[in-house]
């Protein structure tokens, strides 16, 4: 009965005429504003939308919808609310607050800042814009600026723990311990039952080994909160850094329990497990980070020792293999594969390995100097530490927080490259193959080789044999763009990223309009960078988070940056302003270094240009899902589909029908 006497209060309200119209209007909004309210933000769009329909330049109903919206993790659908509210109302200060917050949370922080700007001239008595745009000045490694906004919003809004929080985490940025103790004492004083102020400052002290006071503090967030997993991690870290390893995989064990899927966690508990013996289970552990991090090189490297404690030497030489594969520059592996040749009587392969992991050392001590090489090819770095929180394990792939605090990962399809190949066993692109990538196809004349973002079917044997024949052809008559470009695939095919840049460099210098060469060129140096990611530890993930001050990550982009890869592809548009695959490929590394925007837009105008492009599709749908727009994303993952791509039917699976 309820129900019907609401429908027909509905009916009464739209069949109203005259001086009742502006209560009917009021009345929406006050439904609208009671189910937000309510958190029933479905219900507050579906009322909202009834009133937009009738009046379409209620401009206070978009910006509630792009509340709603925006609650809902339909992050470019508030945007767009936002947007309409400011050109119905150009001096609608909140408004531009919320686009702004939105565009934050986006990545996209020009923007944003444009915004707070806008808001705060409009309205600089407020202190909320302040404190906002101090967490995305702070996000966006602006430091000093975020301190000053932060002390204008704590000037007239003295109780707010975060604010200190944030502030503290800048100063900290910029080096400067003592006011970052500061902030954090004061952000506790402020609210002594929140547990991120204990969490932030503990980490400063185990970071000094401050052991005692580290450990008081991770103590009292847990009690703070029973339910806050960097709480039980930070202390797990403390209790192995102190020598209580049984303590470290108690708290590790509430982690996992807390976010099953937490591979960071099982990768610390597996070296912990091996630290004190416990082989078989260190194993369950690594086979655990394997599942979800398989492209990480350091997985594969601390499993070997662990099966070489076990007795286990073919499998331990396999995992060394794997990690090799990954990583042909890693001295390490090879020494230890060396090693247990030797056990098993293959003496030649074991006296290759120890000969290669020499070469390795003197190549990487010529490389000293370059602080490039020396962050990834220290053959003497001990890789058995504990990783913290920040830490990456995994790269190529996008990580993101589900509402449920665990880890939801999603690979994007790779970039598209010149290989070789067997003919006719790879698919060859769909029906998008422009006049000039035939004719350039037609120069080289060769049958093996395809554009296409497929890994090569040919076996490494043979790879390794075509190199030679390059090579040999190099040397024994002039170079030619061509052998050169030639001699290019085939190193990088066998992983010899720098050889393989220089070679392209060489091309290039010889035909610099050719936007081919570029294209591969970039594909290489990006290639080269998810390796080096994959072993460094300091590398950080990707995050989008509601709440900065519960959870800040720094950007990809400051660890590695993908800006040469991107200045290729830059060169071959200009050279070639209609090729798909370079906006294509040019999309994948906005993504990965964390600009989904802009990589949403390149992959709309790759499909502008190849309307069939469903690995495009496939990828602008997971961007999309990354940002919170779970609809379309389906959408163009179900195009992809349509064309193709069975992976997208197991996204669908996940994601269709469901509201983020």
């Amino acid at each position: 009965m309820r129900i019907v006497r609401h429908i027909l209060l509905l009916l009464a309200l739209l069949t109203a005429t005259g001086s009742a119209a502006q209560y009917n209007r009021d009345y929406f909004f006050w439904v609208g504003r009671s189910r937000m309210m309510e958190n029933d933000y479905q219900d507050a769009i579906r009322v909202l939308n009834t009133l937009l329909r009738f009046d379409e330049k209620a401009y206070e109903g978009y910006f509630l919808r792009g509340i709603a919206k925006y609650n809902l993790d339909d992050l470019l659908g508030a945007e767009a609310d936002f947007s309409t509210a400011i050109r119905l109302n150009p001096v609608y200060t909140q408004a531009y607050t919320y686009r702004a917050i939105t565009r934050s949370r986006l990545g996209n922080y020009d923007d944003a800042l444009q915004d707070f700007r806008e808001a705060i001239e409009l309205r600089p008595d407020l202190p909320g814009p302040y404190y906002s745009r101090g967490v995305t000045r702070l996000l966006n490694q602006q430091f000093e600026e975020a301190i000053a906004d932060f002390d204008k919003f704590i000037r007239q809004e003295t109780k707010v723990a975060d604010a200190y929080i944030c502030r503290g985490l800048s100063y900290l940025h910029l080096k400067d311990t003592v006011r970052a103790y500061e902030n954090y004492d004061t952000a506790i004083r402020t609210n002594r039952e929140y547990p991120n102020g204990y969490n932030r400052r503990g980490a400063l002290y185990l970071q000094q080994r401050r052991f005692a006071e580290a450990e008081a503090d991770f103590d009292k967030a847990v009690a703070c909160d029973s339910t806050y997993l960097l709480s039980y991690f930070n202390r797990a870290l403390l209790y192995s850094d102190t020598h209580r390893p049984l303590d470290a995989l108690r708290d590790f064990d509430h982690v996992i329990r807390l976010d099953s899927t937490n591979s960071l966690t099982y990768f610390n508990r597996a070296m912990l497990r091996s630290q004190i013996g416990d082989y078989n289970r260190a194993l369950e552990d690594y086979d655990k980070v394997a599942l979800y991090s398989p492209g990480n090189v350091l997985v594969y490297y601390n499993r070997a020792n662990v099966h070489a404690q076990l007795g286990d030497i073919e499998e331990a030489i396999a995992d060394y293999t794997s990690a090799i594969e990954l990583y042909p520059d890693f001295a390490n592996a090879y020494i230890y594969r060396g090693r247990l040749r030797m056990l098993l009587r293959d003496a030649e392969g074991a006296r290759s390995d120890r000969d290669m992991a020499q070469r390795k050392i003197a190549a990487y001590r010529e490389r000293l100097s370059d602080s490039t090489y020396s962050i990834y090819a220290d053959t003497t770095q001990r890789f058995d530490k504990l990783l913290s929180f920040d830490s990456k394990l995994a790269g190529g792939s996008f990580e993101r927080i589900d509402g449920r605090g665990g880890r939801e990962q999603m690979r994007l399809l790779p970039l598209y490259k010149f290989t070789l190949t067997e003919p006719d066993t790879l698919p060859q692109g769909g029906r998008y193959a422009p006049r000039r990538l035939e004719d350039f196809l037609k120069r080289i004349d060769d049958r093996r080789l395809l554009l296409t973002w497929h890994e090569s079917t040919l076996p490494a044997d043979s790879l390794v044999e075509i190199d030679r024949r390059n090579a040999r052809r190099i040397k024994s008559e002039e170079p030619s763009w061509i052998a050169l470009f030639e001699r290019g695939i085939t190193q990088g095919l066998i992983k010899q990223y720098t050889n393989a840049v220089n070679t392209y460099t060489a091309a290039i210098e010889l035909n610099p309009s050719n936007p081919f060469l570029y294209l591969n060129r970039s594909t290489t140096r990006a290639e080269m960078i998810d390796f080096i990611s994959s072993i460094d530890n300091s590398y950080q993930r990707i995050t989008i988070d509601s709440d900065p001050a519960n959870r800040l990550h720094n950007n990809s982009k400051r660890s590695y940056s993908y800006e040469e890869a991107e200045a290729d592809l830059n060169k071959v548009l200009k050279l070639f302003p209609d090729f798909a695959y370079a906006y294509y490929n040019r999309a994948n590394l906005r993504a990965q270094s964390g600009d989904l925007p802009a990589a949403f837009e390149d992959y709309t105008k790759a499909i502008e240009q190849h309307p069939y492009f469903a690995e495009a599709y496939y990828n602008r749908g997971i961007v999309q899902i990354f940002m919170k727009d779970t609809r379309k994303g389906c959408l163009d993952l179900s195009k992809a589909g349509e064309l193709g791509i069975a992976e997208a039917y197991e996204l669908l699976k996940r994601y269709a029908g469901t509201e983020e």
